[in-house]
């Protein structure tokens, strides 16, 4: 069986464990994988639009790359000093691009076996909404990167409270967890969970100590060795400035 997800969604696989395992992936390696590319398509469909790909054209491209990261031993030749699956995937992405011949239709390209659920018109609006800047599509990859994790570890969290059927309070508390908002009072809070001051400080004080254990956990499984989370951890947010 695969390692239980993390309270974020994440698998407890660290990515590094799927290199090691070289050509001869088991289930609970590609499991790990699939896990993390799940997590992370949109990413490589944004970059993929950037790289001059139409709609379809990028939908289909990321199927087929996708594919080919869980099909073939493309993770087993990753370069070990590049431990972070995100730089991974940047520059292996890369390359496919580079390297893509115009084939004709998504069944030669993906083999017509579609490994994601992608839905296109969730990812093109998405994609519309990305500001218009002049920075370069890998920095614009960074950027992607970290939204798409802080996003998977919110939902996380969210379906661990609704688990519990605390899913009510998490819509009230989350907006503690959300930038430029995390100085809402507690007495506002109480107020519309019907509690205490006491009480609503307590469940912030809960709510922000599962995010950053969360948090934490959904980039341990994206690196090398755990070592480099606090790093990775600076690299997310400064990808996230201005």
């Amino acid at each position: 069986m695969p390692d239980d997800p993390t309270s974020a969604g994440f698998p407890t696989t660290h990515w590094s464990r799927i290199v090691r395992a070289g050509e001869a992936v088991g289930p609970e390696a590609r499991f790990a994988l699939a896990e993390l590319c799940a997590a992370y398509w949109y990413p490589i469909y944004a970059l993929i639009r950037r790289r001059g790909h139409g709609e379809a054209d990028a939908l289909d491209l990321t199927q087929a790359y996708v594919a080919r990261l869980l099909e073939k031993p493309v993770i087993a030749r990753a370069d070990r000093g590049r431990g972070r699956f995100r730089a991974f995937l940047l520059a292996d992405c890369t390359h496919f691009l580079a390297h893509e011949r115009e084939r004709n239709g998504a069944a030669r390209r993906g083999g017509g076996r579609a490994v994601l659920s992608i839905d296109a018109v969730d990812a093109e609006s998405r994609y519309r909404l990305e500001p218009a800047d002049d920075q370069t599509p890998e920095r614009q990859f960074e950027r992607d990167w970290a939204l798409a994790l802080l996003e998977s570890v919110l939902q996380g969290l969210r379906h661990d409270y609704e688990k519990s059927g605390r899913g009510a309070e998490f819509e009230v508390l989350k907006v503690v967890l959300e930038p430029g908002t995390g100085r809402a009072s507690n007495a506002a809070l109480a107020a519309r969970l019907g509690t205490t001051e006491g009480a609503a400080q307590v469940a912030v004080h809960r709510l922000r100590k599962a995010y950053r254990e969360a948090l934490r956990a959904a980039i341990a499984a994206t690196v090398e060795d755990p070592s480099e989370v606090e790093d990775e951890l600076r690299a997310l947010f400064a990808a996230l400035g201005p």
